[in-house]
């Protein structure tokens, strides 16, 4: 079952042991192979976890498929074989390949230096914890006992809903609403708070918003679900809302908030800190509360991404092994870390929100995206870029600055973000992304003309100060 390190200490099977195998685990597993250390991923189930299967890649699948304007059916087989090709590059034989155990079984902790998988017995000096996390199901009357979708199974139905009801305007919401009205299901998303995509600027909830009601879906805003009547027992519902009429849906889908994976393993028992929502309480190196012991990924209830998983990932191996991380640690830095809706338009985001620059001293730069000759050429014309930037120490307003943050709502605004996501995390001066030539006519040159803002008037716009 386990092999014997012959670089650590004799009472120990393993240098590493991870525990969990979606792209947290995967990733930390990896990298700890990479560093020559003897490792062993530890995995209920197949590897690949909720982004394989239920999160970025059937969902990505899933968009693209009806964009192109495919049948349900048509799109659901391109979902199950990018799941597939995907999940071939992550199973135990592509792991053994690089220097990876695979052990598949339920893992609970018995100390710091030990697990039980199943009845056995695994040690090591060093675990890493990635076992992510699930859809959270609200205390709502009559949700429990109603058969709904969650990502989790959304992909498995075998039949188009006629009418859906997704519970909750956040990204998984926005984007699975989106699709299956393209797809031909009559759409109705109820969020709670006053707009969807509320963790992004209120000017991209608005675009947003706006392009949904042209695909023909129903928005219902302010007011909570109260009860769920099931109709039959095949998912069909009527779903009370307060302060406003009954919806009816022959599907309903569960997308507010998420639930940790900490259940069971026996954590907290070895010392292992968890906050009040049942995630892990790390530290910016992200070692837990207990010695030996680091976790990642979504787990970890910081930003629950699967490319946030990865850093995280890399930053806890290098630090679990490296004997230079006693001298200076690796950290993760979650304001330098983009990410994006993919609904169309796709919202990119990165760092501050403008009302969160507001006690930093921000200055806004917003273009709406009708003034970029590529969206006027290409007739896709929804969305901007605002760009924050704010005073440097010592050299304050210098260059432009230091970039805070920015979002892109545009055709492409997932991809847009990254030059300024690179930007921060070099530390660059704002009025390089003025100063760098991009060609034209690209969706990109939105950025540079953004920046030249907090330099001079262009175009009839310059940087204003941030506002709540």
């Amino acid at each position: 079952m386990t092999q014997r390190s012959e670089k650590g200490p004799s009472n120990v099977d393993y240098d590493v042991v991870v525990v969990g195998g979606g792209t947290g685990g995967l990733s930390a597993a990896r990298e700890a192979a990479r560093r020559g250390a003897s490792t062993l991923l530890v995995q209920q189930g197949r590897l690949g976890g909720d982004c394989t299967f239920s999160g970025c890649v059937p969902s990505k699948a899933l968009l693209s498929a009806a964009a192109r304007g495919q049948s349900f059916a048509e799109a659901m087989a391109e979902v199950h074989r990018a799941v597939e090709t995907i999940a071939a590059t992550e199973d135990d034989d592509a792991l053994k390949r690089e220097g990876v155990d695979v052990l598949h079984g339920w893992a609970t902790f018995r100390t710091p230096e030990e697990i039980d998988v199943d009845g056995g017995r695994v040690r090591a000096p060093r675990f890493v914890v990635a076992t992510g996390a699930g859809p959270a199901v609200q205390a709502i009357e009559g949700l429990r006992g109603l058969q709904h979708l969650t990502n989790e199974n959304i992909f498995e139905i075998d039949a188009l809903p006629g009418r859906l009801a997704v519970l909750g305007g956040g990204a998984i919401g926005a984007e699975m609403s989106q699709t299956f009205a393209r797809l031909g299901s009559r759409v109705t998303i109820i969020e709670a708070v006053d707009r969807i995509l509320n963790k992004e600027e209120p000017e991209a909830s608005e675009v947003v918003s706006e392009a949904f009601r042209e695909d023909g879906i129903t928005i219902r805003v302010g007011g909570k679900v109260t009860k769920v009547d099931a109709v039959g027992s095949d998912g069909a519902a009527v779903i009370h809302v307060d302060g406003g009429e009954p919806v009816e849906a022959d599907r309903v889908l569960v997308a507010i908030g998420r639930r940790a994976g900490t259940a069971g393993l026996g954590l907290e028992e070895v010392g292992v800190e968890l906050d009040e929502r049942g995630f892990i309480r790390t530290d910016d190196a992200m070692a837990t509360s207990a010695p030996n012991i680091w976790a990642v990924g979504d787990v970890a209830g910081k930003l629950q991404f699967t490319h946030a998983a990865n850093r995280m990932a890399f930053i806890a191996v290098r630090n679990a092994l490296s004997p230079w991380s006693r001298l200076r640690k690796q950290t993760f830095d979650a304001a330098t870390v983009p990410w994006a809706t993919f609904t169309a338009p796709e919202v990119g985001r990165v760092g501050m929100s403008e009302a969160e620059s507001v006690d930093h001293g921000g200055r806004v730069a917003y273009l709406p995206i009708t003034e970029v000759d590529r969206a006027v050429a290409t007739g896709q014309m929804a969305g901007f870029i605002k760009l924050i930037a704010g005073p440097r120490p010592v050299l304050r307003g210098a260059g432009g600055g230091r970039l805070l943050g920015a979002t892109a709502v545009a055709a492409i605004g997932g991809e847009l973000v990254h030059e300024v996501a690179l930007a921060m995390r070099t530390k660059m001066f704002t009025g390089r992304l003025a100063q760098a030539v991009h060609t034209y006519p690209t969706w990109s040159m939105a950025i540079q003309k953004a920046a030249a803002q907090f330099f001079f008037e262009i175009e009839g716009r310059e940087a204003r100060p941030a506002r709540r």
